[in-house]
């Protein structure tokens, strides 16, 4: 048994040792070259070569809106709620309509950074029902550009939409003309 297991460590060692020669030589930045597409970037505690994450356009959602609900104030800010009526999203993968139902919850943080926390659901043109927990940080300094990111969930039921389970996924968050009472999502897939 102790052979076995010396000899598994040792093709483990060799494969991962393989992996690494190949991404070198497919063109993945070493660390000296990461060093050098970022300026002033962080000295790496490893020699394993460095992979910046790139990321691929998955879907625009147009999600629609009611009027925000006021909850009040709690120990970590003012808390309110949006519901979710509706809206449509389209990818090159996925297409379909927002459903009814949802809602993003918001906290105004005593800084003034707005934290949301938006669950509901889409469905798919072929009927699937995906569930979203989209959790977004907007920041908007007076006279500076508004800093508006989230991290996406995704639980798709198996079948031809199940690759949404096995990603990480950022998204943009853009506000609409007050009259549409909605707001733009982009979602793409770190890769």
């Amino acid at each position: 048994m102790a052979t076995t297991s010396i000899w598994n460590r040792r093709v483990l060692l060799r494969t991962a040792g393989a992996v690494g020669a190949a991404l070198g030589s497919a063109g993945a930045l070493t660390p000296t070259s990461a060093q050098a597409a970022v300026p002033g970037g962080p000295t790496p505690l490893s020699t394993e070569p460095l992979r910046l994450p790139t990321t691929e356009f998955t879907y625009e959602a147009v999600v629609e809106l009611e009027p925000m609900i006021a909850l009040g104030k709690g120990p970590l800010g003012e808390r309110r709620m949006v519901p979710i009526t509706g809206g449509t999203f389209q990818g090159p993968r996925i297409k379909g309509t927002v459903l009814n139902g949802g809602a993003d919850r918001q906290l105004v943080r005593p800084d003034g950074v707005l934290t949301l926390n938006a669950l509901y659901e889409l469905k798919t043109d072929d009927g699937a029902i995906i569930t979203v927990n989209n959790r977004a940080l907007i920041d908007a300094p007076p006279g500076q550009a508004p800093y508006a990111y989230s991290v996406l969930e995704f639980a798709a039921p198996e079948g031809p939409h199940a690759w949404l389970n096995r990603g990480i996924f950022v998204g943009t968050v853009h506000g609409l003309p007050p009259e549409r009472r909605a707001v733009l999502i982009r979602v793409y897939k770190v890769v």
